[in-house]
């Protein structure tokens, strides 16, 4: 048997990195080395294996992501984007390890970090871990592809949890982007975020977002294509939060050898691209 794949975690504290730790911890093909936090968290020297809801392993959080990178063989990113952006100029500047960035909401100066990141190592980023995520964004493209926008409008509806940050989600974006290339649109000239609440009219070819926040919804998608006289309906509804941190770690397995490059989901699940 080989050794088991040495990983880090740089967002440890939240709820997502507690289950990455406690899926690595879990896996005998992982050893789960470092989880950085934040300079101010209160779980900061935390034993890694409490934080993941498990026994003590002996092994305490840390704010050092040079630390948690020269310990790893793999690097999961679940922080913010500021962090993230931060870390990926560190790899850009050491040339590694593999990264896999799972966080969300990241303009378009730390999307270029990431880019930036690709090129000196593989980089694996995904908005959603979900493996059924995935290959409902590749159905709704290619929905889009075959249902012309002058005859069916597209609404993208998400509901989450009242605690999630973003909206639309980055899973919602990544849908409406998938559709907008298969009709050779671009997202940031047709997508709806707001409407006015009288006097508003629909362009042809524009995608409406809408975002629902409340209770504990783990995670809801669905793509509305809707025509005069029929509509069809993509949707996929997260049940646990468990597939997100299976998907991340099954993403650093995969990454783990690859060429330098920017790979995502549809990559490792051999989907076409849209």
């Amino acid at each position: 048997m080989s050794e088991p794949l040495k990983a880090a975690v740089i967002g440890a504290s939240g709820r997502l990195g507690r289950l990455i730790m406690a899926e690595l911890i879990r896996r005998p093909d992982f050893e789960l080395v470092a989880g950085v936090v934040r300079h101010d968290s209160i779980m900061l020297g935390a034993d890694l294996g409490e934080l993941a809801g498990g026994p003590l392993t002996g092994q305490e959080t840390s704010v050092s992501m040079i630390e948690a990178a020269d310990a790893a063989d793999v690097v999961i990113d679940v922080s913010s984007p500021q962090a993230s952006a931060a870390f990926a100029r560190q790899l850009v500047e050491r040339g590694g390890p593999p990264l896999v960035c799972g966080v969300t909401g990241l303009d378009a100066d730390q999307q270029a970090m990431l880019s930036e990141a690709a090129k000196a190592g593989p980089v694996f980023y995904a908005r959603n871990f979900s493996l059924g995520a995935a290959v409902m964004a590749w159905l709704t493209a290619e929905a889009a592809r075959y249902l012309p926008a002058e005859q069916f409008d597209l609404e993208i509806v998400e509901t989450h949890h009242r605690r999630k940050a973003d909206a639309p989600s980055g899973t919602a974006l990544n849908v409406g982007e998938a559709a907008a290339r298969a009709r050779g649109l671009t997202l940031d000239r047709h997508a709806i975020f707001d409407r006015p609440r009288t006097g508003g009219t629909r362009p042809v070819g524009d995608i409406g977002f809408s975002a629902i926040r409340g209770g504990a919804a783990v995670g809801e998608h669905s793509a509305l294509f809707l025509g005069a006289f029929e509509e069809v309906e993509v949707r996929h509804r997260a049940n646990d939060r468990f597939i997100f941190a299976r998907g991340a770690v099954e993403a650093a397995r995969w990454i783990t050898g690859r060429e330098a490059g920017l790979y995502g989901m549809e990559d490792m699940l051999g989907l076409p691209r849209s």
